[in-house]
């Protein structure tokens, strides 16, 4: 049933039910609506609204003399159409910046500071997927001889960002014929993206005569230049966060849910698409038991956005059980995925 379907009396008994059970998880009783929501009802008006809201699946009762709990279909509702984002505090702001800041940090650095401080502050398990390189578009490609057997190739992709790799040659070469390879590499292979070149890069430098020993760096795929290039960076922090929550008491099923959060083949297909890259929706995306692919995610959400560098985007998230507290969660991972874009922008220019 939709949203508009239900009287304003229904929307915020249901809205009442959810936020006094994400502050509590306790079942709520009509009694307790009633007491605590001055919405000028008596506990039985209440209790046959409630009923009313079982009937069509936004909430059930676990037990016959409980009260009442959500399901996904009615925190569906209420993320989609019910909840107010918090603001959130000057603090809490500071603190996700401050995890940002600072000259020199890599990349990974920056990720991981950041995925600790929002998993801190959410008090749930924080998840920051990296950006591919392979999605970048090349811009400029440099190669220096460091020694008689070894060569650093830079490769700068569109946005600021580069990937150094040391290689071994078989020889010292002169360095008018670096120079020369290197504009040649440029010549041919800027403009496209890293993953294109890898896949191609054989057909492309086939016409290229010359510097044998260089090119085989380049189309060789064991030699260590691509590398890496096409992984998926995860960063998992938080799990201790999770102890407290009642819906991890059983500690065999919180075990096992950590587990599934360390296989990186498991997220990589929960939280990226079919063809390898984020989703890269505007906005914040709010996952809702059901909704999840993993078994093991089924009593959990995620809410998650993306962060971009230029054209490579990537995924920041938090996962904690389906009672999390929405209006404050949206509000902060639109925050710091924004800050993150904001600094590895920034960091890219440096």
């Amino acid at each position: 049933m939709a949203f508009e379907n239900l009287n304003p009396r229904e929307q915020q008994v249901l809205q009442n039910l959810i936020d006094h059970y994400i502050a509590t998880a306790d079942p709520v009783g009509s009694r307790v609506i009633a007491t605590k929501y001055d919405m000028g009802l008596s506990p039985a008006t209440i209790r046959n609204t409630m009923q009313d809201l079982e009937d069509m699946g936004y909430i059930s009762q676990p037990h016959t003399s409980a009260g009442r709990v959500p399901t996904d279909i009615g925190y569906r509702l209420y993320v989609d159409s019910l909840l107010k984002p918090e603001t959130l505090s000057v603090s809490e702001r500071k603190k996700i910046r401050n995890s940002l800041s600072g000259s020199g940090k890599s990349i990974d650095a920056i990720l991981g500071q950041s995925t600790r401080a929002l998993a801190d502050i959410a008090m749930q398990m924080g998840i920051t997927i990296g950006p591919r390189f392979d999605a970048g578009t090349l811009t400029r490609l440099e190669l220096v001889q460091l020694s008689a057997d070894k060569a650093l190739v830079v490769l700068v992709i569109k946005s600021g960002l580069a990937r150094s790799v040391i290689l071994e040659v078989d020889a010292s070469l002169p360095d008018e014929n670096m120079h020369t390879l290197e504009h040649i590499l440029n010549e041919k292979l800027c403009g496209l993206t890293l993953g294109e070149i890898r896949r191609t890069i054989s057909k492309r430098l086939a016409d290229v005569g010359g510097n044998a020993r260089l090119l085989k760096m380049f189309v060789d795929p064991e030699s260590g230049l691509w590398e890496g290039a096409s992984d998926t960076q995860f960063h998992v922090v938080g799990a201790d966060n999770l102890l407290g929550q009642p819906e991890f008491a059983d500690r065999t099923q919180l075990v096992d849910f950590v587990k599934t959060l360390d296989n990186q083949e498991k997220l990589s297909k929960e939280l990226v698409s079919d063809n390898g890259e984020c989703e890269s929706a505007p906005g914040v995306l709010v996952k809702i038991g059901d909704e999840n692919n993993l078994k093991e995610m089924k009593r959990c959400s995620v809410v998650s956005a993306t962060y971009k560098v230029g054209s490579i985007v990537g995924r920041i998230a938090v996962i904690g059980p389906t009672r999390m507290r929405y209006s404050k969660l949206l509000s902060m991972v639109e925050f710091t995925a924004k800050s993150i874009s904001a600094s590895l922008s920034d960091s890219s220019k440096s």
